[in-house]
């Protein structure tokens, strides 16, 4: 009797722990730690420091407010990047005091400019600061192991500007007249403008009459809109019924003139037909805010070749004739536009060539 009760309360005890035993188990098995995750470490890049430097001011310079933006749209994606813009002005004797205050604090680990005069100004800064890396945008040098340059053929955005211009002159379009006359309004002369930009323009339109000539005038600043427009009024008197700008801001008087006395403008740079419709019929853009993405995301990542001069085609992406916009489309006929579509064709396709000579 005492074996078999002896039994019976082992199993009445075991009935109870049983559970608990099973419950203890479980909770071990469930606290037992996993293997660790394995974690990937994000690719980093050393911080980075960009000087932006404006050869000019910024507002109403499509290239520069460009160059802006497109530095500004690589800053913002890396946390450890920064950038400062600087504006030099209009006053160019200034320029290189104003560039060695910059480079002489040795804050940057690249200055990033953009104008064809540049390189040459930044010549003896380099001498002087051997340590410092330059970044230039629509000028050109190569062969300085501290300097990177890219340089838009601006012979082909002038070409097509320059046949729209034939074109329009030799056209029946209100305004034009017969005189084969075309002009070019400039604010200050530098090397890529009188060996690329208006040589492609006057040979641009002699392709579409080789009797075209072309009335050249120097304004002589990149503000002064009064004087502009007065010598608007010279060349229209003259006999010109298409007039290219290339004077920044001063191109507003350029516009007026040109409204009221029924002509027509060619503009670099930027599509800005919305700045006078009707009054600007071509605009050949050079999409410098994709360039200058690409250059600073290059030179954060350490991928910029210094020593080297990069020549930019429109069929590389960055020169574009704006034919699509709907001023465009509503200021010069059909017929105008596909002659002119042939030669953009051209060009963007490679079937013609236009070299861009040295500098």
């Amino acid at each position: 009797m005492k074996s078999t009760k002896s039994l019976l309360v082992a199993a009445v005890i075991l009935l109870f722990i049983a559970p608990v035993l099973i419950v203890t188990g479980c909770q071990k098995k469930a606290e037992t730690p996993t293997e660790p995750a394995v974690v990937k470490e994000e690719a980093t890049v050393a911080p980075f420091a960009l000087a932006v430097v404006v050869p000019g001011v910024t507002a109403g310079s499509p290239l520069y407010e460009q160059l802006v933006e497109g530095a500004q749209q690589v800053i913002d994606q890396y946390p450890q990047a920064s950038m400062k813009v600087v504006e030099l002005g209009f006053n160019q004797s200034e320029w290189g005091e104003k560039m060695t205050s910059v480079v002489a604090t040795g804050r940057y680990d690249a200055v990033l400019t953009s104008n064809p005069s540049m390189p040459f100004v930044c010549m003896e800064l380099a001498s002087q600061f051997p340590e410092q890396k330059f970044l230039f945008v629509d000028g050109f040098i190569e062969g300085h192991p501290q300097m990177a340059s890219f340089l838009y053929n601006q012979v082909e955005q002038s070409y097509m500007l320059g046949h729209l211009a034939g074109l329009i002159s030799t056209s029946d379009m209100p305004g034009a007249n017969a005189d084969l006359k075309i002009g070019i309004i400039v604010a200050q002369e530098y090397p890529a403008l009188n060996k690329m930009i208006v040589p492609g323009f006057e040979q641009g339109a002699q392709a579409v009459n080789s009797g075209i000539t072309l009335d050249y005038r120097v304004l002589g600043n990149w503000y002064d809109a009064n004087k502009a427009g007065e010598l608007a009024k010279s060349m229209i008197d003259a006999g010109v019924d298409v007039i290219g700008v290339i004077c920044g801001g001063a191109a507003t008087g350029v516009f007026e003139v040109c409204a009221d006395r029924n002509k027509y403008v060619m503009y670099w740079d930027d599509n800005s037909y919305a700045k006078a419709p009707g009054v600007i019929a071509g605009c050949g853009a050079l999409h410098q805010k994709m360039l200058v993405a690409e250059v600073v995301d290059d030179a954060i990542n350490g991928k910029v070749e210094y020593g080297t001069g990069v020549k930019l085609n429109a069929r590389d992406g960055y020169i574009e004739f704006v034919d699509t916009d709907p001023n465009y489309l509503n200021t010069i006929p059909e017929s105008i536009q596909a002659e002119q579509k042939k030669v953009v064709d051209s060009i963007m396709s490679g079937t013609l060539v236009l070299e861009v000579p040295e500098l």
